[in-house]
């Protein structure tokens, strides 16, 4: 194993909940609901920007398969429709899935869903033109298997997208206030890159930022997901809802404080594969 990756799983393991706190309520904090990530999708599909969106639709020009790992209801691939001519979407959440073919139908874009969990079910997958993958890394404690999956996967890109910071680490001040408890700020975007470089990948980066776009259809429903990530009972949801507002969040346009971020990065590299299209 190498240094960065090394420092890449320590850093993933000091985010473990301490069971204290985890025993204490009946749902899991690590559990998004669907809605949001449709509402995503949707926003994503009717109006794509951004240097992920720029880097895959290039590659699939003039056409080509989509593999989208991690899919969730689909805002990496679904706006890349145009362009596809099959969508395969693996991810462990059969929900998640059933709204992207839902999405996919709408669009007339053939495709195909794969539960399971990457890269354990990565030999199940088909080969693809283009694989897709936002905001899996954080998740991905064996980040060298779980990338050079993805690079076996791609006949000619493979694009990435993740915060440039793990993504709950807006929620530790609300962890001091409400447990009293320190949580990690680690891993990066630099750890990432440093993995990737380890095992040999000659990869490409871009920083952006994506305006500012609400993620939930009210801000009851992001104090209720709020709540779970922070393993709170449901009694103390006023309590919380003071705390965000406090924090900046405005309740008219509630923004998800935990998932995607407004500062991004773009990691991608080409792959020398010979396209069966």
């Amino acid at each position: 194993m190498g240094d960065a990756l090394r420092q890449w799983r320590e850093q993933l393991e000091a985010w473990a909940i301490p069971e204290r706190i985890t025993a204490a309520v009946a749902d899991s904090p690590w559990v998004v609901p669907t809605e949001v990530f449709a509402r995503r999708a949707d926003d994503y599909t009717a109006a794509p920007t951004g240097a992920s969106y720029e880097r895959a639709i290039e590659a699939l020009a003039p056409s080509g398969i989509v593999l989208d790992v991690g899919a969730g209801a689909g805002a990496a691939s679904l706006p890349l429709a145009p362009r596809t001519s099959e969508l395969i979407a693996v991810d462990s959440n059969p929900s998640m899935l059933d709204a992207l073919t839902q999405r996919s139908a709408r669009l007339g874009l053939p495709t195909r869903t794969i539960v399971g969990r990457w890269p354990d079910v990565a030999g199940d997958t088909p080969v693809a033109d283009v694989v897709v993958c936002h905001h899996v890394f954080y998740n991905a404690p064996d980040l060298d298997e779980f990338a050079l999956a993805l690079s076996t996967h791609a006949r000619r890109r493979v694009v990435v997208e993740l915060t440039r910071a793990h993504p709950m680490r807006v929620l530790n001040p609300l962890w001091r206030m409400f447990h009293d408890l320190d949580r990690p700020e680690g891993p990066t975007t630099t750890g990432a890159v440093a993995v990737l470089s380890e095992i040999g990948i000659a990869l490409y980066e871009a920083e952006w930022h994506r305006p500012p776009r609400p993620e939930y259809g009210s801000f009851d429903a992001l104090v209720a997901v709020t709540r779970r990530r922070l393993c709170l009972p449901p009694e103390r949801d006023r309590e919380l809802a003071d705390a965000l507002i406090g924090l900046g969040v405005d309740p008219a346009h509630p923004r998800d404080l935990g998932a995607t971020g407004d500062d991004l990065t773009t990691l991608w590299w080409n792959v020398d594969r010979l396209s069966s299209i």
